[in-house]
């Protein structure tokens, strides 16, 4: 099952950019830079940082929103609202990874005839990164899983106990963000590469 991280630097219990290190050193499938309320230039700034973190331990990086970025970085992914991709699409050029965020099924069949290369689904179970928000459940990710052939990614309350369910939609992978911003963040991600037997009847 792969699995990204996602980054909050506001939810980071030491420095950021050392938590970022052991992130990619813990090799998930990719860190996903998000930190929405940077300016561009600021943005680009740590990105850079974090690419040279993330290059040491040849784990991918991949920017969230800033195509500019995206684009000067040279070997970065690309995450984009479904909005964003269907505007910039046609200027989005040579970057290898473009993924986008879904609620809904159209939305997720959009994204693919888009040309997206993954979609991150959201958020599935109850999470304090949404509070207030109720959670689109198991089932609304097994119809996005099913609704298109691209990787389909669960965000939204990820833990290890969740994964056999996560599993069963037919989902490719998960997204965590609260929980790799504290702590040692390689046991938590050894625990969701794990693959539990599904259940049978």
């Amino acid at each position: 099952m792969q699995v990204v991280c996602v980054t909050d630097r506001r939810r980071c219990a030491g420095p950021f950019l050392d938590q970022v290190a052991r992130l990619a050193a813990a090799r998930p499938d990719a860190v996903l830079l998000r930190e929405k309320d940077l300016s561009p230039e600021a943005y680009l700034d740590l990105a850079r940082a974090c690419r040279r973190r993330c290059a040491a331990a040849a784990t991918p990086l991949i920017v969230h929103g800033h195509a500019d970025v995206a684009a000067r970085l040279g070997d970065v992914g690309l995450h984009l609202s479904l909005a964003a991709l269907t505007t910039r699409r046609p200027r989005l050029g040579a970057i290898a990874r473009i993924g986008v965020s879904v609620h809904a099924v159209a939305e997720a069949t959009a994204a693919e005839a888009w040309g997206a290369d993954y979609l991150i689904a959201g958020h599935v179970f109850a999470t304090a990164c949404k509070p207030g928000l109720p959670p689109r459940g198991i089932g609304f990710l097994a119809e996005i899983a099913a609704a298109v052939s691209i990787p389909v990614l669960a965000i939204g309350g990820i833990t290890p106990a969740r994964l056999a369910d996560i599993r069963r939609t037919g989902a490719a992978g998960i997204c965590v963000m609260s929980a790799a911003m504290t702590g040692d963040p390689a046991p938590l991600i050894a625990a969701l590469r794990s693959e539990p037997p599904l259940e049978t009847s």
